[in-house]
């Protein structure tokens, strides 16, 4: 593909496909020209002018053009990001994708697709926006020594706490001001229950150790339930709490991952990872612990992510899941006991839980808490009973300190 013009065809024309629109009209050595746009609504006002002879509504009409050699999947509809994608694939036609949520359901068989059509599938904008992290852990980390990535991958739950934690504003003023400036939906749950973050972490997973883990099998805890009493214990030990999305190796032949709030302090890297900003830590071997950071939210930082694969597929760039191949591939646990925060109003809350040990307790009228250690697989299992409204959960690091 070097020698020639790229022509893409772009499904979606929302927030981050006119940011792509836009950056790839200054980009001047990409060699791309955008051939056909797939819109669900030919009539919908947009920010930037599009030549209405490029939209169309039928996707048959970007997949059966034979002139189209690239496209470019930026809908926020899963089921219809599946189908689109799939059919590219099958008929041997590179992808660029952004959907997250699509890609850890089904990423398993995108790969086997891929490796039987030949034709390649590019994805660095479904995580952590402008932060290259799947393309550094494919090629940089490329081998065993990888112990750890842990971090904020989502940007609008980040610019969320920030504002409570830098600025003093309550959570639902915090909640509002990220609505009102495009970081969180209308329904922000997608956001502030944890799921945008979880689904980055399975991706990143598979190319960090080579291993696929189903979502639905992940601990996953949000911050939709934080409190002003949750948020007064942080600020008392001089703490902040921040959504973090973990995948750890915990011995030589296992590892864990979760998505949840942790107490951060201020000698951790993304403690001054602030607004809709993206920080990621990844440490190993011999090497400890490398930091990235940048924004992880916004139409332009993602956009520029997408272009970044659209320019990688003139060198016929493509993911080598090298270490799906790897002899003595750790396996996935949730037999792992961590040490957490369990704040409620409800003691049968806690018998429920079943805390193996509890090193701390506080009971008032309006509220408790617990500190106190528990199996991952019992807080996963107990999903249902730690999404009640007047239960929070806080993790509290215990891995790596030693090192840290």
């Amino acid at each position: 593909m070097t020698d020639s013009i790229i022509r893409i065809g772009l499904f979606g024309l929302g927030t981050v496909g006119q940011g792509f629109l836009r950056v790839i009209s200054i980009a001047r050595n990409a060699h791309a020209e955008i051939a056909r746009i797939c819109v669900r609504n030919l009539a919908k006002p947009r920010n930037i002018y599009v030549d209405p002879k490029l939209l169309t509504t039928n996707a048959d009409d970007i997949l059966s053009d034979p002139s189209i050699n690239l496209i470019v999947e930026v809908i926020d509809n899963a089921e219809a990001s599946y189908h689109i994608v799939k059919t590219a694939l099958e008929r041997g036609i590179p992808v660029v994708s952004g959907n997250k949520a699509m890609i850890a359901r089904h990423l398993p068989e995108l790969i086997e697709i891929q490796r039987s059509t030949g034709a390649a599938f590019l994805y660095d904008a479904s995580s952590c926006g402008s932060i290259p992290v799947i393309r550094n852990l494919e090629e940089y980390y490329d081998n065993d020594l990888l112990l750890e990535v842990k971090g904020i991958l989502n940007g609008s739950s980040n610019y969320i706490l920030s504002r409570v934690f830098d600025h003093g504003q309550s959570y639902a003023d915090a909640l509002a001001s990220a609505q009102a400036l495009g970081f969180a939906e209308a329904d922000p749950s997608f956001d502030i229950l944890g799921y945008d973050s979880l689904f980055k972490l399975v991706i990143i997973t598979v190319h960090a150790l080579g291993v696929y883990v189903n979502p639905d099998q992940v601990l996953c805890h949000g911050i939709a339930a934080i409190s002003d009493f949750d948020i007064a214990y942080a600020r008392e030990k001089g703490w902040k709490i921040k959504l973090v999305a973990q995948v750890v190796k915990v011995s030589d032949d296992k590892f864990t991952m979760f998505v949840m709030p942790e107490f951060v302090s201020p000698s951790k890297y993304i403690y001054s990872v602030d607004d809709e900003y993206n920080g990621v830590v990844i440490r190993g071997e011999c090497y400890d612990r490398q930091f990235m950071f940048g924004k992880g939210a916004g139409a332009l930082p993602t956009a520029s992510s997408i272009l970044s694969d659209v320019m990688a597929r003139r060198h016929d760039y493509r993911y080598e899941y090298k270490k799906m191949s790897y002899i003595g591939r750790p396996d996935y646990t949730t037999d792992v006991e961590l040490q957490v925060y369990l704040r409620f109003t409800d003691p049968a809350v806690l018998d429920a839980i079943g805390f193996t040990a509890i090193d701390q307790r506080y009971t008032s009228a309006t509220a408790s808490y617990v500190i106190g250690r528990v199996s991952a697989e019992r807080l996963r299992a107990a999903a249902d009973i730690l999404a009640r409204p007047d239960v929070f959960l806080c993790n509290i690091p215990r891995f790596f300190l030693d090192r840290d």
